[in-house]
């Protein structure tokens, strides 16, 4: 696993069904290496502290992979890394091979996944099109929340140097499609 993109989002205003919110989801590129601290990615805005940021949400990792696959399927769109929210586009990072607990050094940092992301409206706003939560939450890209083990920055080109494992822990892939169930998505 590699490091593609490194991206950072500002507190952004919009009207949601007649009603003025905020949201960091609209990430974008950063040419410079960025700080990932015990509760957050500095720099980046978090506003929605209940369901991102804090000790098992500190960074969110998506896979380059998964672009292609959603490229596809909204091609009207400007499409940059960051789309999706995450503070890190890896390549090759895939869900069903990481186990929660697994842990990494990549660049001066020490990472452990803890979690999947699971979508919300907001992500729909991103994309102009609500749609993309159902299609989200219909595949097993949810991408990996990080736990900071070990505060440190990170770049692009850096590489993910697997430290622990935990073979007999759910993947994530796994803990997602037992989210989905519980929440009755179909």
């Amino acid at each position: 696993m590699k490091i593609v993109s490194t991206n950072i989002g500002e507190k952004k205003e919009l009207v949601y069904k007649n009603k003025t919110i905020y949201t960091g989801i609209f990430k974008y590129p950063v040419a410079t290496p960025i700080f990932l601290d015990n509760e957050h990615v500095q720099g980046d805005a978090i506003l929605d502290k209940k369901h991102h940021g804090g000790i098992h949400q500190a960074v969110y990792a998506y896979s380059l992979e998964h672009y292609s696959f959603w490229k596809k399927k909204y091609l009207s769109l400007d499409w940059q890394f960051g789309m999706f929210g995450e503070n890190l586009t890896i390549a090759d990072l895939d869900e069903h091979k990481i186990h929660v607990g697994d842990t990494f050094k990549v660049g001066a940092a020490i990472l452990e996944a803890t979690l999947q992301r699971n979508p919300c409206y907001k992500l729909g706003l991103r994309f102009k099109d609500m749609r993309i939560v159902k299609q989200f939450w219909n595949t097993t890209m949810c991408g990996v929340y990080f736990k900071v083990v070990q505060k440190g920055h990170v770049k692009v080109g850096d590489h993910f140097l697997q430290l622990k494992s935990y073979p007999k822990n759910k993947t994530i892939a796994e803990l997602y499609r037992l989210e989905r169930l519980e929440k009755g998505i179909k």
